[in-house]
């Protein structure tokens, strides 16, 4: 996790049995979810500030994790599978250590030291959502990221395929209709170019990695792999387009927590031109007459409203935000976009 790769990931690659699967994605997403909390409890049990090595950290996060917020986990157990992790990862000289902080774990409040740290959520975060939705939706979004997210399961014609109910709503957006010519131009992993095949369009899918279009491989579908962020290379226009952009995934914290803590402000200014590319290049192939929609599952401003924008007036016809802790499952923005003046001026 630390490298760059996603939980969710690495939990795939692990190839556990179901039961062993189940909690270790608890522990894993838990400790993601709750990081801010149990590295205070850590200073709180230990009385010790000072500076641990990463191994040692992550077996106490995990320790009082299930110590704290599980129930299906007794406290020996918990203790002693803790001490032999940090043994295995080469660090017995912990062991001591690591056995003494979790025997003083209990479940008795806590008061923490300020909103970063109960809410478990970077305090530039917090304060940005604050500015954009106000204080009472900042901490409900906070909230929100710290519950396992909702399972939620679409039934279309081609059967039942599991996706966020966010996510779900940005194709109807489009108004598709049987017959209409369909770019989804970030298409993978597919859900939103299956919702929309269902209405009969004759689509054509895109991404920029070939294997993970692969996946999307069905009878009908047109498949091209290119990078959205450089001029398309279609003759014909489309009817309707989606440019589920690529961003931070801030409105999904709740099932990718470790975003919150990989983050940066200057993440934002490198997805914005990709993203601000992506809506032009889009815009050049959209049809007379068609509707585009420009949508993300993102909370911020510079990868929503200041992508649209710079669009040229009367084209934006509306805005959604879903915000987490008020909407059901994911945060989603979706701006439909009109045909207008053409995006090469």
């Amino acid at each position: 996790m630390e490298a760059g790769g996603y939980a969710s990931d690495l939990l795939r690659a692990a190839e556990l049995d179901s039961r062993d699967a189940g909690l270790a994605s608890q522990i894993v997403f838990g400790v993601l979810r709750y990081r801010a909390q149990l590295d205070f409890l850590i200073e709180q049990y230990s009385g010790r500030r000072a500076k641990l090595d990463a191994e040692v950290r992550t077996v106490l996060r995990m320790g009082i994790f299930q110590l704290r917020y599980l129930e299906r986990v007794p406290a020996h157990a918990a203790v002693g599978d803790s001490v032999e992790l940090v043994k295995r990862a080469r660090k017995s000289s912990a062991a001591g250590f690591v056995n003494a902080v979790l025997r003083k774990v209990d479940r008795t409040p806590v008061a923490w030291p300020n909103r970063e740290v109960e809410l478990s959520c970077p305090e530039w975060l917090l304060a940005r959502w604050e500015l954009h939705f106000g204080e009472n939706a900042a901490a409900a979004i906070a909230r929100a990221a710290l519950e396992e997210p909702e399972t939620y399961v679409r039934t279309g014609r081609a059967g039942a395929r599991i996706q966020d109910i966010g996510s779900q709503s940005i194709v109807p957006l489009l108004e598709l209709q049987a017959g209409q010519s369909f770019l989804d131009l970030c298409a993978a992993p597919g859900n939103k170019t299956a919702q929309a095949l269902e209405a009969g369009v004759h689509a054509t899918a895109c991404d920029r990695h070939f294997r993970r279009l692969q996946q999307m491989k069905q009878p009908g579908l047109r498949l091209v792999v290119l990078d959205g962020t450089r001029p398309l290379p279609f003759a014909r226009r489309f009817d309707r387009i989606l440019v589920d952009a690529p961003c931070s995934g801030t409105g999904t914290l709740g099932r990718n927590p470790e975003i919150k803590w990989r983050l940066r402000p200057e993440d934002l200014v490198d997805l914005q031109r990709r993203q601000e590319a992506l809506l032009e290049n889009a815009r050049a192939v959209l049809a007379d007459d068609g509707l585009l929609v420009y949508s993300t599952c993102s909370l911020e401003p510079e990868e929503n409203e200041q992508v649209v924008s710079g669009l040229p007036p009367g084209v934006v016809v509306r805005t959604s935000y879903r915000i987490p802790g008020r909407d059901p499952g994911d945060g989603f923005y979706g701006a439909v976009i009109r045909s207008g003046i053409p995006a090469n001026g």
